[in-house]
Protein backbone atom coordinates (compact mmCIF):
# COMPACT_ATOMS: atom_id res chain seq x y z
CA UNK A 1 0.00 0.00 0.00
CA UNK A 2 1.04 3.72 -0.98
CA UNK A 3 0.59 6.84 0.97
CA UNK A 4 0.64 9.83 -0.98
CA UNK A 5 -0.06 13.36 0.61
CA UNK A 6 -1.27 16.32 -0.83
CA UNK A 7 -1.79 20.06 0.67
CA UNK A 8 -3.73 22.67 -0.01
CA UNK A 9 -4.63 25.96 2.09
CA UNK A 10 -7.24 28.26 1.60
CA UNK A 11 -8.73 31.74 2.99
CA UNK A 12 -12.37 32.55 3.72
CA UNK A 13 -14.21 36.39 4.83
CA UNK A 14 -16.49 33.69 6.80
CA UNK A 15 -15.21 33.67 10.47
CA UNK A 16 -13.79 30.39 11.47
CA UNK A 17 -16.25 29.24 13.92
CA UNK A 18 -19.10 29.70 11.74
CA UNK A 19 -17.33 27.93 8.97
CA UNK A 20 -16.41 24.75 11.32
CA UNK A 21 -19.52 24.84 12.56
CA UNK A 22 -21.12 24.49 8.92
CA UNK A 23 -19.00 22.23 7.48
CA UNK A 24 -18.56 20.26 10.39
CA UNK A 25 -21.37 20.46 13.05
CA UNK A 26 -24.68 21.21 10.89
CA UNK A 27 -22.79 20.12 7.82
CA UNK A 28 -25.79 17.40 7.41
CA UNK A 29 -28.24 20.51 7.25
CA UNK A 30 -26.53 22.78 5.59
CA UNK A 31 -24.20 21.31 3.16
CA UNK A 32 -27.97 20.44 1.14
CA UNK A 33 -29.32 23.49 1.32
CA UNK A 34 -26.00 24.91 -0.08
CA UNK A 35 -25.29 22.82 -3.13
CA UNK A 36 -28.43 21.90 -5.09
CA UNK A 37 -26.91 18.15 -6.44
CA UNK A 38 -26.80 16.77 -2.43
CA UNK A 39 -29.90 15.10 -1.56
CA UNK A 40 -29.32 13.37 1.65
CA UNK A 41 -27.09 12.69 4.30
CA UNK A 42 -27.63 9.39 6.81
CA UNK A 43 -25.31 8.30 9.41
CA UNK A 44 -25.39 4.34 8.66
CA UNK A 45 -22.92 3.61 11.94
CA UNK A 46 -22.41 5.58 15.01
CA UNK A 47 -23.50 8.83 16.83
CA UNK A 48 -21.32 11.39 14.52
CA UNK A 49 -18.60 11.35 16.10
CA UNK A 50 -15.41 9.82 15.25
CA UNK A 51 -16.24 6.10 14.18
CA UNK A 52 -19.29 7.04 12.32
CA UNK A 53 -20.15 6.03 8.81
CA UNK A 54 -22.64 8.54 6.58
CA UNK A 55 -23.97 8.02 3.46
CA UNK A 56 -24.16 11.24 1.35
CA UNK A 57 -26.25 11.18 -1.83
CA UNK A 58 -26.27 12.91 -4.27
CA UNK A 59 -27.17 13.80 -8.07
CA UNK A 60 -24.31 13.65 -10.69
CA UNK A 61 -24.88 13.72 -14.86
CA UNK A 62 -28.25 13.39 -14.09
CA UNK A 63 -27.71 10.15 -11.93
CA UNK A 64 -27.91 9.61 -8.08
CA UNK A 65 -24.84 8.44 -6.88
CA UNK A 66 -23.63 7.92 -3.19
CA UNK A 67 -19.73 8.09 -1.09
CA UNK A 68 -19.36 6.46 1.89
CA UNK A 69 -17.37 8.89 5.09
CA UNK A 70 -16.23 7.67 8.10
CA UNK A 71 -14.98 10.61 10.77
CA UNK A 72 -11.80 9.71 11.98
CA UNK A 73 -11.48 12.67 14.35
CA UNK A 74 -13.42 15.60 15.31
CA UNK A 75 -11.39 18.80 17.60
CA UNK A 76 -14.35 21.46 18.13
CA UNK A 77 -11.54 22.95 20.39
CA UNK A 78 -8.95 23.35 17.39
CA UNK A 79 -11.25 23.47 14.55
CA UNK A 80 -10.06 20.51 13.15
CA UNK A 81 -12.22 17.59 11.51
CA UNK A 82 -10.84 14.62 9.97
CA UNK A 83 -12.58 12.19 7.50
CA UNK A 84 -12.10 9.42 4.71
CA UNK A 85 -13.85 8.60 1.45
CA UNK A 86 -14.16 4.72 1.95
CA UNK A 87 -16.65 3.46 -0.46
CA UNK A 88 -18.91 5.03 -3.37
CA UNK A 89 -18.00 7.13 -6.61
CA UNK A 90 -15.63 8.96 -4.66
CA UNK A 91 -12.93 5.75 -4.55
CA UNK A 92 -11.26 4.76 -7.75
CA UNK A 93 -10.71 1.55 -7.65
CA UNK A 94 -7.12 1.66 -7.16
CA UNK A 95 -7.46 3.25 -3.61
CA UNK A 96 -8.13 1.73 -0.51
CA UNK A 97 -9.37 5.12 1.00
CA UNK A 98 -9.25 9.12 1.03
CA UNK A 99 -8.45 10.82 4.18
CA UNK A 100 -9.04 14.48 4.71
CA UNK A 101 -7.34 16.17 7.69
CA UNK A 102 -9.35 19.84 8.09
CA UNK A 103 -8.14 22.80 10.02
CA UNK A 104 -9.09 26.12 10.33
CA UNK A 105 -7.67 29.37 12.00
CA UNK A 106 -8.26 32.88 12.15
CA UNK A 107 -7.77 34.40 8.81
CA UNK A 108 -7.59 38.40 8.00
CA UNK A 109 -10.31 40.78 8.55
CA UNK A 110 -12.06 38.72 10.79
CA UNK A 111 -12.37 35.88 8.26
CA UNK A 112 -10.89 32.17 8.16
CA UNK A 113 -7.47 30.61 6.85
CA UNK A 114 -8.09 26.31 6.31
CA UNK A 115 -5.85 24.64 5.34
CA UNK A 116 -6.11 20.97 4.12
CA UNK A 117 -3.73 17.53 3.53
CA UNK A 118 -5.34 14.74 1.95
CA UNK A 119 -3.49 11.15 2.20
CA UNK A 120 -4.49 9.03 -0.85
CA UNK A 121 -4.04 4.98 0.65
CA UNK A 122 -3.58 3.21 -3.25
CA UNK A 123 -4.02 -0.77 -2.96
CA UNK A 124 -0.44 -2.53 -3.59
CA UNK A 125 2.06 -0.44 -5.82
CA UNK A 126 -0.56 1.77 -7.34
CA UNK A 127 -0.24 5.37 -7.90
CA UNK A 128 -3.41 7.95 -8.02
CA UNK A 129 -4.49 8.87 -11.19
CA UNK A 130 -3.36 12.53 -11.98
CA UNK A 131 -7.21 13.33 -13.58
CA UNK A 132 -8.92 12.03 -10.12
CA UNK A 133 -6.70 14.43 -8.52
CA UNK A 134 -7.40 16.88 -10.75
CA UNK A 135 -11.36 16.27 -10.14
CA UNK A 136 -11.30 15.28 -7.05
CA UNK A 137 -9.61 19.14 -5.87
CA UNK A 138 -12.37 20.87 -8.23
CA UNK A 139 -15.56 19.52 -6.42
CA UNK A 140 -14.03 19.83 -2.87
CA UNK A 141 -13.31 23.71 -4.29
CA UNK A 142 -16.59 23.82 -5.21
CA UNK A 143 -18.42 22.35 -2.33
CA UNK A 144 -16.18 24.95 0.03
CA UNK A 145 -17.64 28.30 -2.25
CA UNK A 146 -20.91 26.96 -1.90
CA UNK A 147 -21.03 26.48 2.07
CA UNK A 148 -18.88 30.12 2.17
CA UNK A 149 -21.38 31.47 -0.27
CA UNK A 150 -24.82 30.07 1.22
CA UNK A 151 -22.87 31.53 4.96
CA UNK A 152 -21.92 35.22 2.62
CA UNK A 153 -25.94 35.31 1.74
CA UNK A 154 -27.43 33.86 5.22
CA UNK A 155 -25.48 35.81 7.91
CA UNK A 156 -27.21 35.81 10.31
CA UNK A 157 -26.23 31.63 10.54
CA UNK A 158 -24.55 30.87 13.75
Amino acid sequence: MGVFTFEDETTSPVAPATLYKALVTDADNVIPKAVDAFRSVENLEGNGGPGTIKKITFVEDGESKFVLHKIESVDEANLGYSYSVVGGVGLPDTVEKITFECKLAAGANGGSAGKLTVKYQTKGDAQPNPDDLKIGKVKSDALFKAVEAYLLANPHYN
